[in-house]
């Protein structure tokens, strides 16, 4: 167990659009409980400078106040390690698990210097102002990463050279375990088989987000394979970009910096609020808002209620927004009929219906035959690819029979729905 005192500042360095090394941008300090950030002279000299992002953190002098309701910056927020990336960090650190695990309380500076430097975005953070050492992975097979994953839900401990693979892998979001591999001169993200699984999960996302695709949604690409027996789902990444140079980096904010939440206020997040700032700061802000009503009614058909405002995000080139492809699109499990999407969709209604998607379109710029019509296409794709999908993916027959009728395509979503959207 570490006895050190946790860090009281780290320098956040920025790899700029384009450009395949970083940049120091400036310092992260601790007041109290809150985080500040300030722009380092040399960054705010340099003529390609860019704010990491506007409103947020403008770019000038001095150090910078943080938003209403926020205990650190968003957009730096969002490069620190959710669930299974913490998870992985406390194993590393204390060797607990469990209960134990759960227990520890940790800094967001030191998930921050203590997560893989490989995160999303652009974004990484160092105790040095002139040196970069990036927090590198070890070569390791998907096979003995899967190993891997498995001692650290049962809070073993890790060889060194695995610790290492599998720290690559902890600036990731979100709760289920997975690690960045190189495949195929491409970047992807590795989500693995847990323990918990209440069925096959992967296999799961893969035909949801297979489906999204053959609807028109603009989505990540995957590929289905295995580690020791069990089904690993590659996601191809959108946030990297191969140069001649090498591997530049995308910034990327999420929505839930975009709509200037906190994590503790993420159950406020609205999709009405989202279109708002679509509508101002967005590029190609028409096409947009029919993606995003798309995937709404998406999440709503294939049983993704973990639509959280973590798992939607924007590029950032330093003046406008771009939405990312689609990703994390994975249906949930569920008991019953009745169900609600995690953020709101119409006014104060986050229930996972057509009904609730149609009611709200307007706000997505959309006249109601236009919105009939993407719910339409999407049942359509739904029903017709459904097999050929779950042939691609092996999906088991009890599986199919599970997911059928339960997370796609549940009864609920279309009660009040038209009569005719149901038989589309």
């Amino acid at each position: 167990m570490t006895s050190s005192p946790p860090p009281a500042e780290a320098y956040v360095w920025v790899w700029l659009p384009g450009r395949v090394e970083p940049v120091v941008a400036g310092l992260l300090r601790r007041h109290g409980t809150r985080l500040f950030f300030n722009y380092g002279r040399s960054y705010l000299a340099r003529p390609d400078a860019i704010p990491l992002y506007t409103p947020e953190l403008p770019l000038r002098q001095g150090e910078l106040p943080l938003l209403p309701g926020l205990s650190m910056p968003g957009c730096i927020r969002d490069a620190s390690p959710d669930a299974w990336g913490r998870r992985v960090i406390v194993n590393r650190l204390f060797g607990l698990k469990g209960t134990q695990a759960a227990a520890i309380e940790l800094d967001e500076l030191t998930f921050l210097l203590e997560s893989g430097s490989d995160r999303v975005g652009a974004l990484d953070f160092q105790l040095s102002a002139t040196r970069y050492q990036p927090r590198l992975r070890q070569t390791a097979t998907l096979d003995e990463l899967a190993e891997g994953v498995h001692a650290v839900e049962r809070g073993m401990p890790l060889a060194p050279a695995l610790d290492q693979a599998l720290r690559h892998g902890t600036s990731l979001g979100g709760a289920r375990p997975k690690v960045l591999v190189d495949a195929d001169a491409r970047q992807y993200i590795a989500k693995f088989s847990s323990s918990g699984d209440l069925y096959g999960m992967v296999k799961a996302e893969y035909v949801a987000m297979r489906l999204a695709a053959e609807a028109g949604l603009t989505v990540a690409p995957v590929r289905l394979t295995a580690a020791l027996g069990k089904d690993v789902l590659l996601v191809e990444r959108f946030d990297r970009e191969k140069t001649q140079e090498g591997w530049a980096r995308k910034a990327t904010v999420s929505a839930l910096t975009m709509l200037e939440l906190d994590e503790m206020l993420a159950a406020h997040a609205s999709y009405q609020d989202l279109a708002e700032i679509i509508r101002h700061r967005f590029v190609g802000p028409a096409a947009t808002l029919r993606e995003l009503f798309g995937r709404i009614v998406f999440n709503v058909l294939c049983g993704n209620t973990d639509d959280h405002a973590r798992n939607h995000a924007a590029f950032w080139d330093g003046t406008r927004l771009a939405l990312t492809p689609g990703y994390d699109i994975c249906p949930q499990p569920r008991t019953g009929g009745e169900a609600s999407q995690a953020m709101l969709i119409h006014g104060n209604d986050r229930m996972s219906r057509i009904a609730t998607c149609l009611d709200g379109a307007h706000a997505f710029l959309l006249a109601p035959d236009a919105a009939r019509a993407v719910v339409a296409h999407q049942i359509a794709v739904i029903r017709s690819r459904w097999d050929a999908i779950c042939d691609e993916a092996a999906l088991p027959d009890a599986d199919r029979r599970l997911l059928y009728g339960r997370q796609f395509l549940n009864p609920f979503a279309f009660y009040d729905a038209p009569a005719d959207l149901e038989q589309a």
